[in-house]
Parts: C-alpha cells; sequence; structure tokens
C-alpha cells in the first residue's frame, strides 16, 4: 500500500504493478485527467499545489480504511504536483483484489475520500488568461457517498 505525490508524469504500468499480486483476479485503475473545461470555461492548465507531509500521511491512512473495510486487497495512489497541461493524468489509483467488486468499491472510495480529506489546492488557468483556486463542492459530496458504499 502506497501514496506518492510526483512532478514528473505519472507511470501508469508501475502503479498497476505495484498491486500486482498472483492471488488476485481483479484489478482497477483510476486516472483523473486535466480536461480543458470547466464550468462552461474553456481550460488552458491546471497547478497543483500539495502539503505533501499530510497529504501522504492522510493518503496512506484513506488507503488502510479502503483496505480494512473491503477485505484482502492491494491498492497504490498517486498525485501529481505543479503545472499540468490539458490531458495530463493529475491522479491514479490502482487497487488489485481477488474479487472485482472489492476492487471497484475500494478504488471508488480512495479516489472520492482523497478529493475531500488530503490538502491539495487546484488551481485552473483559463484560456482568456484568468485564473482561480477551485472550491470543488462536488468533491464534498462524493466524500459523503463513498462512506455509504455498500459493505462486503
Amino acid at each position: 500500500m502506497s501514496f506518492e505525490i510526483v512532478t514528473a508524469p505519472i507511470d501508469l504500468e508501475t502503479l498497476k504493478n505495484s498491486v500486482r499480486d498472483d492471488a488476485h483476479g481483479a484489478c482497477v485503475v483510476f486516472e483523473g485527467w486535466v480536461r480543458d473545461h470547466h464550468e462552461g470555461r474553456s481550460v488552458l492548465r491546471l497547478e497543483y499545489e500539495i502539503y505533501r507531509p499530510l497529504a501522504i500521511k492522510e493518503g496512506e491512512r484513506i488507503i488502510a480504511e479502503a483496505r480494512e473495510r473491503f477485505g484482502p486487497l492491494n491498492a497504490a495512489a498517486v498525485h501529481r504536483a505543479g503545472l499540468l497541461e490539458i490531458g495530463e493524468v493529475a491522479v491514479a489509483v490502482a487497487v488489485s483484489s481477488a474479487h472485482r467488486d472489492e476492487a471497484f468499491r475500494a478504488c471508488r472510495q480512495i479516489i472520492d475520500l482523497a478529493k475531500v480529506r488530503l490538502p491539495i489546492w487546484k488551481k485552473e488557468y483559463f484560456t482568456d488568461g484568468s485564473a482561480h483556486w477551485v472550491n470543488c463542492q462536488r468533491c464534498l459530496m462524493h466524500g459523503e457517498d463513498a462512506l455509504n458504499v455498500g459493505h462486503p
């Protein structure tokens, strides 16, 4: 189990291989990409600022909670820091388990809780030259949903 913050592009094969286990028949990988729009406005790029020590500690805690809730599984997550261009992977989560249901549910819980609990701030740069820090109310709603995911 691991949670990492990186400034270089996320290596998805390395992430996936980090959760590989011969006893597991399922692997779910979530990739969060930088998109070119937000609330009807054209986005040029994003910038993430992260309080690294707390983010890693809390990220590890989120992964441990998913493992405790959904049974034996391997999980890892990586989040980018710094400037990212459209199409780049900003965050990725990989979960392997014996069966797909637990892998899907654990992956969903990890990404949803990460969006709510980690000290990560996102700044959007728009094509019109303006920029602002994002307050993601949808992230809070998804975090609440993650706590209500059915138990195994």
